[in-house]
């Protein structure tokens, strides 16, 4: 599939991949059959992704770029001893940079690398499986996580409200805080893969008594659309405003998320939990102070934020 996207046709990807033609249109006729829908428009000057397609490579991409890393790492030889390595995963989150550079400026001798996923589910199995040391994580309220047997939880938020992203001449942009209700006649952008999104976002909207239109995407491209005006949609409070965007609190906190950290109970030989914990709370803390329209909901809600704080 991901050769089929980034060539731009079946000839193409198969001649890439050393296969030919009909082994590789066979191979996706199973693919699509299996998955229950149609992944590639076939036009005259190619293929291109449909919008089921989309999603699937958006989860395809990073299996495919673990499993060269796999290949990579076993074809290197012998491997470095656990202790001078530490793998740590997170979902989306402006933290994650300060927390690598805590990690690194404690353990500079420690080979520390990240993954990233839209999936916490997907992080949560790879810290159990042990291809994780440990991950950073969200859980979307009203929408619990998996969280495997084996894993202990830090927890560094128990209730983040996420905030709105809007285009910074939308009318609901000239006010402190916005309803979801002023957001009726508005296209919202949600991205289907994010564990728990989805069900939250339609929660909320139930409770506003709207149903606004939807459009599916991810949230790489959210912010020319947002700044376009074409979508509003959710984000952390700790999101970085682009020009051309106003990010806002929405009435009532509706959306919340829990953040966390885990790890297996042994924990690492790299580095200990409490370590892990005390960068990633340290480096939380710096980016919260840092956004303008989150300090202003902290000091006007008295935190919450992780102990020291």
């Amino acid at each position: 599939m991901c050769a089929i996207a980034d060539s731009g046709s079946v000839r193409k990807a198969a001649r890439q991949l050393g296969m030919t033609q009909p082994s590789l249109t066979t191979q996706l006729h199973r693919i699509e059959k299996a998955l229950g829908g149609q992944l590639f428009f076939r036009e005259p000057t190619g293929s291109r992704p449909t919008p089921l397609g989309h999603t699937v490579l958006c989860r395809a991409r990073p299996i495919v770029a673990e499993m060269r890393a796999l290949i990579d790492e076993v074809a290197s030889g012998p491997h470095r001893d656990r202790s001078t390595r530490l793998h740590i995963g997170s979902t989306n989150s402006p933290a994650v940079a300060g927390w690598l550079r805590r990690l690194r400026v404690r353990l500079p001798d420690t080979d520390t690398t990240i993954r990233t996923d839209v999936s916490a589910n997907a992080l949560l199995h790879m810290v159990a499986t042990g291809q994780l040391d440990a991950a950073f994580v969200h859980e979307v309220e009203g929408a619990p996580l998996r969280v495997p047997d084996g894993l202990v939880e830090h927890e560094l938020i128990a209730r983040e409200p996420q905030f709105i992203a809007v285009v910074d001449t939308h009318p609901a942009a000239a006010r402190t805080v916005i309803r979801v209700a002023d957001l009726a006649d508005d296209q919202w952008m949600v991205d289907p893969t994010v564990d728990g999104e989805w069900a939250g976002l339609r929660r909320i909207w139930a409770a506003a008594g709207i149903n606004p239109r939807v459009v599916h995407g991810d949230y790489l491209t959210t912010v020319d659309l947002v700044t376009a005006g074409e979508v509003v949609t959710p984000c952390q409070p700790t999101a970085r405003p682009r020009h051309g965007m106003a990010i806002r609190p929405l009435y009532g906190d509706p959306l919340a998320v829990r953040l966390l950290m885990a790890c297996r109970q042994e924990g690492t030989p790299a580095a200990s939990p409490d370590d892990l914990f005390a960068d990633l709370t340290a480096s939380y803390m710096e980016t919260a102070w840092a956004s303008e329209a989150y300090r202003t909901w902290l000091v006007q809600h008295n935190g919450p934020l992780p102990v020291g704080g």
